[in-house]
């Protein structure tokens, strides 16, 4: 079978979109090795490490004015460079389908992760949201399958903007195996003080962003019994700047640490590392932090309200976004019980495996095959 994937993200999208894009090709790739895969990118960022199979082939523009126009050539030219590769299926991993795709008799599969921009559009721009709207629904209704990664998200696909429940397929997103291997003490150490971490800390990954909701730890700091260094690593916008003054107007300097440049390689360490995770977002589609911290063995306390009961299992805890106390509380709770952690963790063994690499090829390979 050959199979295509709009690879923009993989190549040049260092979070979220980026992280499912790469981890779906290298699934696939090596699960399902006699099929062909083409990677369609208008670019490839050096700064992003993505080592691809054999089998897969990157298809990149070919005349100096796709790769100028290169958001055109993703739209537009793709139709035909993936009629020229005889393609059996056509995936877009991020929400889009090129323009003019279902008219070729390649069969498609469009990959919708979330709907925050019709939940939360206060979030986003005007010209983004209308933007997303027309692009986002008009690849649904014309793709053959669509991928929901989470029941929330297939929720709001059917009722939210009306796609048949038939139509869609939940398959959650994988996880980058570097996090599943342990990492030596040696290295745990070398990277916590190249961050000026302490032995202890509670840590958040994510952008710092309203929806990611960070001020809810802060917060749940002034209110908790039990002391903790909170560690946030994750890319900085103007939310930043709230979180910054909430610390300084609260004089929490010394216990709160921002790393905004994390290398990817540093990471599982990071991870490993930590006593707790917490991730207190307003809506996710997904929440790989989430799944991130279970593979590296990490107890986690979540928030209700989207799917991340689905990406932390039944082992972790979960608290209202908006309810600091409450956090505070879970947070004491899980610090101060050793039993309680290794309970939690015990709970969430079984748990990950609808997320192994094994599960995730072979609903991936079904859906292709329904969908011919």
């Amino acid at each position: 079978m050959k199979i295509g994937f709009d690879a923009k993200r993989a190549y040049n999208n260092f979070r979220g979109l980026g992280n499912y894009s790469r981890d779906t090709i290298r699934i696939l790739s090596s699960q399902i090795p006699d099929n062909q895969y083409f990677l369609f990118t208008p670019k490839v960022n050096s700064d992003i490490h993505f080592d691809t199979d054999r089998n897969c082939s990157v298809i990149l523009p070919s005349s100096r004015c796709e790769k100028y126009m290169s958001s055109l050539w993703r739209t537009f030219s793709l139709t035909k460079e993936a009629e020229k590769r005889h393609l059996d299926v056509y995936h877009g991993l991020s929400h889009e389908l090129p323009y003019g795709i279902e008219k070729t008799g390649i069969r498609t599969v469009v990959t919708v992760h979330d709907l925050i921009f019709i939940k939360f559009p206060q979030l986003y721009p005007f010209i983004d949201r209308n933007l997303y709207k027309i692009k986002y629904l008009h690849s649904c209704r014309i793709a053959d399958k669509v991928v929901a990664i989470s029941e929330q998200t297939r929720r709001d696909l059917i009722e939210l903007v009306g796609i048949p429940e038939q139509k869609i397929t939940v398959i959650y997103q994988g996880c980058n195996p570097i996090y599943r291997q342990q990492v030596p003490v040696a290295l745990k150490e070398e990277i916590r003080k190249k961050y000026k971490l302490p032995q202890q800390y509670v840590f958040n990954v994510g952008a710092l962003e309203e929806r990611k909701n960070q001020q809810l730890i802060l917060e749940a700091m002034l209110l908790c019994h039990t002391d903790f260094h909170l560690v946030i690593a994750g890319r900085e916008t103007d939310y930043a700047r709230q979180l910054k003054a909430f610390i300084q107007q609260h004089h929490l300097e010394s216990r709160v640490t921002l790393l905004p440049n994390v290398s990817f390689s540093d990471l599982p360490a990071l991870y490993q590392s930590a006593s707790l995770f917490v991730y207190p977002s307003l809506f996710e589609g997904f929440g790989i932090p989430v799944l991130e911290a279970l593979q590296s063995g990490l107890p986690v306390i979540a928030s209700t309200g989207s799917c991340l009961e689905e990406s932390g299992g039944e082992g972790s805890l979960y608290v209202s976004p908006k309810n600091a106390e409450e956090l505070a509380e879970k947070i004491s709770f899980v610090l101060e019980n050793e039993s309680q952690r290794n309970k939690m963790l015990e709970k969430n063994k079984s748990h990950l495996d609808l997320f192994t690499d094994e599960t995730i090829a072979q609903k991936l390979k079904e859906v292709y095959f329904s969908s011919i």
